[in-house]
């Protein structure tokens, strides 16, 4: 897999240069990363044994994928929920997983597209986006997705079902690869409307309605 050591991207070039650090084996695998996109103040996670743990993993950049902390555990059980919403649409490549090779290291992992709000009983009786296998292995598993399935993702909740064999699931970094569009300003207000303070938002749904007025009278 590419993200080995630089010294299969590098050739000759490794020794003379002297002060690589990393950077060319990083450059690689952020090309297709998103992560900036990524409100990671709105993440939520279900079953986490620290508060802000999920959302900690996923905060940690490519270059900090190796490090020991922080690290998403489990509670009450092995299973772990989260959702992580987007700053727009996505159309997602690959899942990001580093775990471990202990029985705590994740094994069934189910996606599932824009559904706030699910809770444990609700992901299991639902039909998952898509069912991803993982690995025992400490380096980062680069999963990919159908992607025809990922195209108009805004929020993605992610299901691990079940570990190896512990009552405990470990993650140690998580992260997501993939294209992302902007929310342009059009959609932006509409979404303002229907969400609701109209106080808060009265020159809006007055350009709307001025919009809409003239609308009705050209018919």
């Amino acid at each position: 897999m590419s993200h080995h050591h630089d010294h299969d991207h590098e050739h000759d070039h490794d020794h003379s240069a002297g002060a690589h650090d990393h950077t060319d084996d990083i450059t690689p695998a952020l090309q297709k990363q998103i992560y900036e996109p990524i409100e990671f103040d709105k993440i939520n996670t279900l079953n986490e044994s620290e508060s802000g743990a999920g959302r900690s993993v996923v905060q940690k950049t490519w270059a900090q994928r190796l490090e020991p902390t922080p690290v998403l555990a489990s509670d009450a059980d092995e299973q772990l929920l989260m959702t992580v919403p987007f700053a727009g649409t996505v159309k997602l490549h690959s899942i990001l997983v580093r775990s471990s090779e202990a029985d705590s290291a994740p094994k069934t992992l189910k996606l599932y597209t824009n559904r706030d709000g699910l809770d444990f009983g609700t992901a299991t009786d639902l039909q998952p986006t898509q069912t991803l296998n993982l690995s025992q292995t400490t380096q980062v598993q680069d999963v990919p997705v159908k992607r025809a399935l990922f195209n108009n993702t805004y929020s993605l909740t992610l299901f691990v079902e079940d570990s190896f064999g512990d009552d405990v699931t470990e993650i140690f970094y998580l992260g997501f690869k993939g294209d992302f569009t902007k929310l342009n300003r059009q959609p932006v207000e509409v979404l303002y409307e229907k969400a609701a303070n109209p106080k808060d938002h009265a020159s809006i749904v007055g350009t709307e309605r001025m919009a809409q007025g003239g609308g009705r009278s050209g018919m």
